[in-house]
């Protein structure tokens, strides 16, 4: 199964969860990140805090959704609602869920300050990853209808 973190950008969200996902995910299970206006960079705080965390940065940058290796399974859309941002809408025969989760590359105020909205970003998204995993996913990807409802609500309650 490929799972594919989109927002607008590709610098910090679905980046981090790519990565984060990547990590944890069984054999089978790889996620992609890519943007609707690639940043074109991968915020460099990103990067920090996944080595921070252990998590391998290796091959991570920002991309067009236009330039995907394979085809996703699922889009899990990381944009913030709440923030006015406008999530992009992917275009094709896929399971679609929301995971909105506030932009820290927008982050003002001290260094101690932008840190603490990328740990916050992180947590979330970590959070939500580490649900799905634990999920009966060998179950699941043969039901769609359930599999959809389930990501839908870890995508409401973290």
């Amino acid at each position: 199964m490929n799972v594919l973190f989109l927002c607008t950008g590709n610098s910090c969200r679905s980046v981090l969860a790519e990565a984060t996902f990547n990590h944890l995910a069984p054999a089978g299970w790889r996620a992609m990140s890519a943007g609707s206006h690639p940043a074109g960079y991968v915020h460099p705080r990103a990067l920090a805090l996944l080595a921070r965390e252990g998590i391998s940065t290796e091959g991570y940058f920002s991309k067009s959704w236009d330039d995907l290796p394979q085809t996703p399974d699922i889009v899990v859309t990381v944009c913030s609602n709440a923030a006015g941002e406008t999530c992009p809408a992917y275009l094709g025969n896929v399971m679609r869920t929301h995971w909105g989760v506030d932009d820290p590359a927008h982050a003002t105020g001290s260094d101690a300050e932008i840190d603490a909205a990328f740990v916050a970003a992180y947590q979330t998204l970590r959070a939500r990853i580490e649900a799905f995993l634990a999920l009966p996913l060998n179950e699941l990807q043969h039901n769609r209808a359930r599999l959809k409802a389930e990501l839908d609500r870890i995508g409401e309650i973290f």
